[in-house]
C-alpha cells in the first residue's frame, strides 16, 4: 500500500506503570499500521494491552504511566473552517474551546509523533484528527446534557463555527448514522434512548469533526446480536464513505471476521501475530490465536467441553468432545409425564409508565406477558431474546425479587402464593441466581470468603464459623479458585474469577435450581469457555436445574437442552435446542440467527 495512505504508525511502544515502587510493563514493544480506509482489529482478552495501547496513543493515560516509543500521525491539509471570519465570542458558552484551535499539529514535517505532544497540542488531535468511540455509551455520555448538545460540544470546540450552523451539523450527522427522529434524539438525555441509539450519538461524536482516525474500543460487547450487526454495517458504511482509517478494539474473533481488514492478536502486552484477517483467521499460527478461535461455542455442533487457551498454550490443542447425545435432558428424555421442578402458568408482570394526579395508572408496560411453560429437573433451559424484551424480568418474578402482576409459579407441585414467609425462606435456598455483573453484586467490603460463607450464617446450615469456612474452601475448589485467596477482596480478581466466586456463592446452599441471568456475557471467550465447562461440571455432578438467560445464541445452543425464544414480553417459538437452530419457523428466531457473527 502507498505510503500516502498510511494514517497512524505506532512503532516500539513501551507502557510500564509504576507503583510504591514496582514496575509492571503492561505494553511491550507493540508496533502497527492503520491505512486509510481500512480497518485494524486489535484481539486480545482483557488485560492484553490492548487499549492501553491505544489510550497511550490518544495520551489518556494517568501520570503514573511511564510511556515511550514512536507513534506517527500522519498530518494532512485541514480544510478550512466553515465560517473563517466569525468572531469567537458567538460561540456563547462554548467559547471557551476555541483557545484550543491556537494549538496546531501542522507543519513543514509530513507526521507528528503523538508520543511527544503536550497536553495543550492534545486537545486539537482528541476529536478532531482522531475520534474515539467508548466501549459502555452510558458511562461516556453526560447524564445531566442533552445528546445534541453533547456532540455539538465536540464541534465548536474545534472548528469556529455558529451555533445554528453546529446544530444543523449534528443534526445531518444523526441522520448519516441513522438515528430515528433526529430531531427528538438531539433533545434527549442519554437515559432516554436505547443502547444502540446511544452508541450511534457516540458514533456521531467520533465522526462530527471529520477524523483521519477512529478508535472504536469495544463498541459492541454489550449490544445484542442484532444490534450489533447493525452497528458494525454502519461503520464499514462510514469508513467507506468518508475513507477513515478505522482501529476496532475487541475479543471476538467473530466480530473482527466481519469487520477488519487487517488483524493484530495481543497477548501479555505483546503482539504475538499480525497480518491480514484472511491469513489470522483462517490459517493462525500462535498457540493463543487458535485458543481464541477454539473457544468459541461452534453453530454446526454441540461439544461436550469447550477447549481453552490454557489448552493450547500447554500444547494440549483442541480437547472438545462431540456429545454423544444431542439434547440430554430435553422434553423427549424426561417423558411428557415427568412432573416439572418448576411449572409457570400465565406469568405476566406489568410495569405503569404513566399515572394521573391521583395515582391512577393511565398507561402500562407489559414486561412479560402471560407466559406459560416448564422446567424439568436436571435440564438447562436456554432464554433468549434481545435487551428489553422481559428475559431478566422473566427470572426474577420466577425467585419473587420482583412483584407478578398475574399468573401462577409452582415448585415441585407447590404454589409460591401459598407459602408461608418460614417456607419462602427455605424455598430460597432452594432456588439461587447469579448476576450478570459480577463486581456489582458482590460487597467490596467483604472478602470473598466471608461472601460466600454469608448464605450458610443467613440459612443457618452450619453449626459454627469453622464448618462455614470448611464449606466455603470446598466450593472455591470445585469452581477453580485458590484457598489461598480467601481472604482478598472483589476488586483484587479479574472478572472471570470475580464470577466463579458469584458462582459459589450462590452453590454453597446446594440449591435445585440456578437461574443464570447473562452471567457469562461480559466475559472474554477464553474465560467464557472456562465457566462455561464449569457450569456442565457442576450440572453433572450435582444435577443442578438451570434456567439460562441470555442474548448469545452461540452460546445458549452449546450450553441448553431446550431453548425458548422471547421477544417484547412473548414466547415466540420453543424447542430443543439442534432442532430450533437447524429449523426455526418465527421470523424473529431467523433474524437473530442470520445476525451472529461467524467466521
Amino acid at each position: 500500500m502507498d505510503a500516502p495512505d498510511k494514517v497512524l504508525e505506532v512503532r516500539n511502544l513501551h507502557v510500564e506503570f509504576r507503583r510504591d515502587g514496582a514496575s509492571t510493563y503492561a505494553v511491550k514493544d507493540v508496533s502497527f499500521d492503520v491505512y486509510r480506509g481500512r480497518t485494524l482489529g486489535i484481539v486480545g482478552e482483557s488485560g492484553s494491552g490492548k487499549s492501553v495501547s491505544c489510550l497511550a496513543v490518544m495520551g489518556l493515560l494517568p501520570k503514573s504511566a511511564a510511556v515511550s516509543g514512536h507513534a506517527w500521525l500522519q498530518n494532512t491539509p485541514q480544510p478550512a473552517s466553515h465560517s473563517d471570519n466569525l468572531d469567537k465570542t458567538e460561540n456563547s458558552e462554548y467559547s471557551e474551546y476555541s483557545e484550543y484551535s491556537e494549538y496546531s499539529d501542522n507543519s513543514d514535517t509530513s507526521k507528528t509523533d503523538l508520543l511527544t505532544l503536550n497536553e495543550d497540542a492534545y486537545l486539537n488531535i482528541r476529536g478532531c484528527r482522531i475520534g474515539m468511540i467508548f466501549q459502555e455509551p452510558m458511562t461516556s455520555l453526560n447524564p445531566v446534557h442533552r445528546c445534541g448538545d453533547q456532540v455539538m460540544e465536540m464541534l465548536l470546540a474545534h472548528e469556529r463555527v455558529s451555533r445554528d450552523e453546529a446544530r444543523q451539523r449534528v443534526l445531518d450527522l444523526f441522520e448519516e448514522v441513522m438515528l430515528p427522529r433526529p430531531e427528538k434524539i438531539f433533545s434527549s438525555y442519554p437515559h432516554e434512548i436505547s443502547g444502540g441509539q446511544k452508541q450511534r450519538v457516540m458514533i456521531a461524536m467520533a465522526l462530527i469533526c471529520h477524523p483521519d482516525l477512529i478508535i472504536a474500543d469495544e463498541p459492541t460487547t454489550a449490544l445484542d446480536v442484532t444490534v450489533q450487526q447493525t452497528i458494525l454495517q454502519l461503520l464499514r458504511s462510514l469508513q467507506q464513505r468518508h475513507h477513515i482509517g478505522i482501529i476496532f478494539i475487541t475479543h471476538d474473533l467473530g466480530v473482527i471476521a466481519q469487520i477488519a481488514d487487517d488483524v493484530a492478536v495481543m497477548y501479555k502486552g505483546e503482539i504475538v501475530e499480525q497480518g491480514s484477517a484472511q491469513q489470522v483467521l483462517y490459517h493462525p499460527c500462535h498457540p493463543y490465536t487458535q485458543g481464541l478461535l477454539a473457544c468459541r461455542p461452534p453453530l454446526d455442533s454441540r461439544p461436550r467441553r469447550l477447549p481453552t487457551v490454557q489448552d493450547y498454550l500447554s500444547g494440549k490443542g483442541a480437547v472438545a468432545e462431540s456429545s454423544a447425545d444431542p439434547a440430554p435432558a430435553n422434553l423427549d428424555k424426561a417423558g411428557q409425564s415427568a412432573t416439572p421442578l418448576l411449572r409457570v402458568r400465565g406469568l405476566q408482570v406489568t410495569y405503569p409508565l404513566r399515572k394521573n394526579l391521583f395515582g391512577r395508572v393511565l398507561q402500562s408496560l407489559n414486561a412479560v406477558d402471560g407466559l406459560t411453560f416448564d422446567i424439568y429437573r436436571g435440564e438447562t433451559l436456554g432464554l433468549v431474546g434481545e435487551s428489553g424484551c422481559g428475559k431478566s424480568t422473566l427470572g426474577r418474578a420466577i425467585l419473587q425479587l420482583i412483584e407478578r402482576s398475574a399468573g401462577t409459579v409452582e415448585y415441585n407441585g407447590v404454589s409460591l402464593d401459598r407459602l408461608s414467609r418460614s417456607q419462602r425462606k427455605e424455598l430460597r435456598r432452594k432456588m439461587q441466581i447469579v448476576f450478570q455483573d459480577p463486581y456489582s453484586s458482590l460487597n467490596p467490603r467483604l472478602t470473598i470468603g466471608q461472601a460466600i460463607m454469608e448464605p450458610l450464617l443467613c440459612h443457618h446450615l452450619c453449626p459454627d464459623a469453622r464448618s462455614r469456612r470448611q464449606r466455603a474452601l470446598e466450593l472455591m475448589q470445585q469452581v477453580g479458585l485458590d484457598k489461598e485467596w480467601f481472604n482478598r477482596y472483589p476488586h483484587e480478581f479479574s472478572g472471570g474469577q470475580r464470577q466463579r466466586v458469584c458462582i459459589a456463592r450462590a452453590l454453597v446452599l446446594q440449591p435445585e435450581l440456578v437461574v443464570c441471568d447473562e452471567s457469562v456475557s461480559a466475559l472474554d471467550v477464553s474465560v467464557q469457555a472456562q465457566v462455561l465447562n464449569l457450569l456442565n461440571d457442576l450440572k453433572e455432578r450435582f444435577g443442578y436445574t438451570y434456567l439460562f438467560i441470555t442474548h448469545d445464541l452461540s452460546v445458549v445452543k452449546f450450553f441448553s437442552d431446550r431453548i425458548m425464544v422471547m421477544e417484547r414480553g412473548r414466547i415466540v417459538e420453543q424447542g430443543p435446542s439442534d432442532q430450533l437452530f437447524a429449523n426455526p419457523q418465527h421470523p424473529y428466531t431467523k433474524r437473530l440467527l442470520a445476525a451472529i457473527p461467524r467466521l
